[in-house]
């Protein structure tokens, strides 16, 4: 006996979601049999890929961080979101303000549904449905408006988003628009699948296979090389150490030493706009 799946109205459960088989990689409960499957193809070429979900997690809850605590930011816009999981980014930046504001956005309207039910301070945290593609449309909603002054620096976060946006949509020139839109003194963090190239040849052979099975199974996913992901923060000036492993960026412990494929082919950082 099969147990039916149900979902909220307008939630797709035919294919997998990249928020749902990242939510699954998180040990999270909000994916359905044909995420976990999705997300079960790519564990058997990358078993640490949960490991990985988590290192981004960790990634961005530094970045959020330094962000509130040394840059003086108090307005975030978190891009491509995905399902509410512990850390997000409302409650990283409330431990050290309860006033900074963050506005959510993803297309699916699982995190949608989700998020509304979860958001208690509507004065400071608030979620839209847009997509990342659309960068115009997504800068003019209204309630991107309502809660962000773009005459005021903003924290944009960018994060494991752009590599699921496909070359023939432009991501250049999706992540020019949003750096273009940004006040003096922003900030642009991005986390990204990254393709070593020659410097690391077996992850690099890994990251060409579960790109095949991302894009055969999810229809998206995209290795880029260091060149592609450095050309998205534009002239945005880079805070050391750079564009590094995500477990590299100013790491708050020991860095674990057992570094696997996974580790060289998920990249971070963080940029100022002049």
């Amino acid at each position: 006996m099969t147990i039916e799946e149900s979902a909220p109205p307008g939630v797709d459960i035919s294919h997998p979601s990249v928020a749902r088989v990242y939510d699954h990689m998180l040990g999270g409960k909000d994916n359905f049999a044909v995420d976990r499957q999705a997300g079960e193809m790519a564990l058997q070429i990358t078993p640490d890929g949960p490991a990985a979900a988590r290192v981004n997690r960790l990634f961005l809850r530094r970045v959020v961080r330094h962000l509130v605590e040394e840059a003086g930011i108090r307005q975030f816009l978190d891009l491509g979101s995905g399902l509410p999981t512990q850390g997000n980014v409302h409650e990283i930046a409330h431990q050290f303000d309860p006033t900074a504001r963050v506005i959510y956005v993803d297309h699916d309207p699982m995190v949608l549904a989700h998020s509304q039910a979860l958001l208690t301070d509507t004065e400071t945290t608030a979620v839209v449905q847009a997509d990342v593609r659309e960068p115009a449309e997504l800068l003019a909603h209204p309630e991107v408006r309502r809660f962000i002054d773009f005459d005021e620096p903003v924290g944009l976060l960018l994060m494991a988003i752009l590599h699921h946006v496909g070359d023939d949509e432009d991501p250049a020139g999706i992540a020019a628009t949003f750096r273009k839109s940004l006040a003096s003194g922003s900030y642009l963090a991005i986390s990204h699948f990254h393709n070593p190239g020659a410097e690391h040849p077996e992850a690099a052979a890994k990251a060409v296979e579960v790109e095949r099975v991302f894009n055969q199974t999810m229809g998206t996913g995209r290795w880029r090389t260091r060149a592609e992901i450095l050309s998205y923060f534009g002239d945005f000036t880079l805070l050391a150490p750079g564009v590094v492993p995500l477990a590299e960026w100013r790491p708050e412990g020991t860095i674990d030493s057992g570094q696997t494929d996974t580790y060289y082919t998920f990249v971070g950082g963080l940029a100022r706009k002049p």
